[in-house]
């Protein structure tokens, strides 16, 4: 998508909370008098219902006061890694691809796999996806950091409770436009084939690429499409993205604010965690919002966190 349709994109998006809101505080005024004269138990029932609608587009609205950012417009590239816990890590990375794939599924986003690298046993040892979708990256930026889960393992024939981590990094997914300086010495791309579950092509050609970065050691990686050209295309896309994320890094390190968790990762400690046993609870360590539905969070439903994220960090700014 262009720039020009982006902001046309997100200026229709705004507008239509408008109206939306507008109709809505209407209703519930319409209601309001109507219950005022005839104190009805349908017409009090009814705006009963209406203040939740209108509630709820309150909420949508602030939602969208917060994705205020110069990038939250952008669509996400979003990657995931285990951590500690060996084959338990593997497993809890494919259970958060899942987990943000029927999110976006949820909010109907666009989600193409760019990358993914099987587990030997279980699970996976890395993925990368691109989410497209009204501010995708706005929404999601908040989920980076590690994420620990806390159940019986499946894998320990003793039945004990094992503790596993994941990272999750997301950057947003750059206009074209915008201009990265990356040399061509500064790069060392390697081929080879892909592993994994795939056609007799994709698995007998040279088809994955990986480019690294020499000056900032970032690597990345590509093995998705058949072509290897296309697989260097979009290796360069998530390279240019994390270099783009790696510059506003270093032009904001005053800014404690920005990208809290990513400071997280660095002191080595968890955004949020996953309890399956003793007792069923998610909780995120810096915002405090918790929720028992384990279940729904596991199958997508993180709004709820997303918006206590956003929250938190907007007033982290105001304090700052």
């Amino acid at each position: 998508m262009t720039p020009v349709l982006r902001e046309k994109s997100v200026l229709e998006l705004r507008l239509g909370t408008y109206d939306t809101l507008a109709q809505a505080k209407t209703d519930v005024d319409d209601l309001l008098v109507l219950a005022q004269e005839d104190q009805a138990q349908e017409a009090l029932e009814a705006l009963e219902e209406y203040l939740a609608v209108f509630q709820a587009r309150l909420d949508e609205t602030e939602l969208s006061i917060l994705l205020s950012g110069p990038d939250d417009s952008s669509a996400a590239i979003l990657e995931i890694h285990p951590g500690a816990g060996g084959v338990d890590a593997q497993d809890w990375a494919e259970m958060l691809l899942r987990m943000y794939l029927r999110w976006a599924e949820y909010r109907s986003f666009q989600v193409e796999e760019l990358d993914r690298l099987y587990g030997d046993e279980a699970g996976i040892k890395s993925v990368t996806l691109q989410i497209t979708g009204p501010y995708a990256f706005g929404l999601l930026k908040g989920e980076s950091g590690i994420h620990r889960l806390i159940r019986i393992s499946p894998f320990d024939a003793s039945g004990r409770r094992h503790t596993a981590f994941a990272s999750v990094d997301v950057y947003p997914d750059i206009d074209t436009n915008i201009e990265i300086d990356v040399k061509e010495e500064d790069l060392r791309i390697d081929v080879f084939r892909a592993s994994g579950p795939g056609g007799q092509h994709v698995n007998r050609t040279n088809s994955a690429v990986r480019i690294t970065h020499l000056p900032t050691n970032i690597v990345v990686q590509c093995q998705n499409e058949k072509s290897q050209l296309k697989n260097k295309l979009h290796a360069m896309k998530v390279l240019k993205a994390r270099l783009y994320e790696r510059e506003i890094k270093e032009l904001e390190a005053g800014k404690k604010a920005d990208y809290a968790s990513k400071e997280a990762i660095a002191f080595g400690s968890q955004i949020r965690t996953y309890t399956l046993q003793p007792y069923r609870l998610v909780k995120d360590h810096r915002t405090g919002h918790e929720d028992s539905g384990v279940d729904a969070v596991l199958d997508g439903r993180l709004d709820d966190f997303l918006r206590a994220t956003l929250l938190f960090s907007h007033a982290e700014k105001k304090s700052a």
